[in-house]
């Protein structure tokens, strides 16, 4: 990934380039999705970044060089939205998005700050899926359950659940809801997101895509290849049988699962603390404190 802290130009040659590179990545990151939905095939696990999101390849494959870097020669880029013309060439025009976005902005921002600033936990050992099929007729995924529903059931009655995220405690079942050590609502989310949480990794994909313009297009990629690398762990850990789709279990339910669980739950936690660095250093051009005290973010970001 790449973090601009000073201004730079690029030449044309250089600029048009580093597009063209990071458009060849990207369709090389979707090119299985975009081939299963060319023949109407889905995937439980790989097409959860593009309907869980609902953010299209396409998206992917528009590069963003972020805040501070112009471009020179890019005429074609005056009709973009959030870019404006300087007299060496084309920039990003990152204090209009800051102004127009508002809230939305800062509340980004906001999050990812105080969860970088938090101690990582590793106990919940991806329990998460589990207390989402906890004693229900159906489950959320056309797999088989790998223990069966009694067998299921069973893990998580034997388990403590400490679920920090409200985007994965929202989908337990309405049994599973009290067994959570802490009840979770929207409101709370700045102040219980943590850097050990998958889903709060997988999330730094969705803050990089909201901030658009601002975020370098080597770091919007970086953040896909992580949300996807967790999902992968998220469903290795789950009830779910995914065996014939590829995907060995890690079954948590044992201290050798529990153990392979965490060593991986930590490699990507810091993956995930570096991306949310690079995002807000970007975001913010090396670290500003966004003006305004509207830190809250409104439900519709979240």
């Amino acid at each position: 990934m790449t973090l601009v802290a000073t201004r730079t130009v690029l030449t044309r040659a250089e600029w048009t380039d580093a597009a063209e590179q990071h458009a060849h990545r990207a369709d090389a990151l979707t090119a299985d999705h975009r081939a299963r939905a060319s023949r109407a095939q889905k995937h439980p696990v790989e097409d959860f970044l593009f309907t869980y999101y609902s953010y299209k390849p396409a998206i992917l494959r528009r590069w963003h060089p972020g805040p501070g870097v112009v471009l020179e020669g890019a005429d074609e880029r005056a009709a973009w939205r959030w870019y404006r013309a300087e007299p060496e060439g084309m920039r990003v025009d990152a204090e209009r998005f800051r102004t127009e976005k508002g809230s939305m902005y800062r509340g980004i921002v906001n999050l990812l700050r105080a969860t970088l600033d938090r101690p990582a936990k590793f106990r919940c050992f991806g329990l998460h899926e589990w207390a989402m099929a906890y004693r229900a007729d159906e489950v959320r995924h056309a797999v088989p359950l790998r223990l069966g529903r009694d067998g299921t059931d069973a893990v998580v009655d034997a388990h403590d659940l400490t679920c920090t995220h409200f985007d994965a405690f929202r989908f337990f079942t309405p049994e599973a809801v009290p067994l959570n050590r802490t009840s979770l609502s929207r409101d709370d989310q700045v102040a219980r997101e943590q850097p050990g949480c998958l889903h709060a990794g997988m999330d730094v994909y969705k803050w990089a895509v909201k901030l658009g313009p601002l975020v370098p297009g080597s770091v919007l990629l970086d953040a896909f290849e992580l949300a996807r690398d967790i999902r992968a762990l998220d469903m290795q850990a789950s009830p779910y049988d995914l065996t014939d789709w590829g995907y060995a279990p890690v079954a948590i339910e044992t201290p050798e699962g529990k153990a392979e669980y965490v060593v991986r739950q930590r490699a990507l936690s810091e993956r995930g603390q570096a991306l949310r660095r690079a995002v807000v250093f970007a975001a913010t051009e090396a670290g500003d404190t966004p003006d305004g005290a509207d830190f809250l973010p409104p439900r519709s970001v979240l």
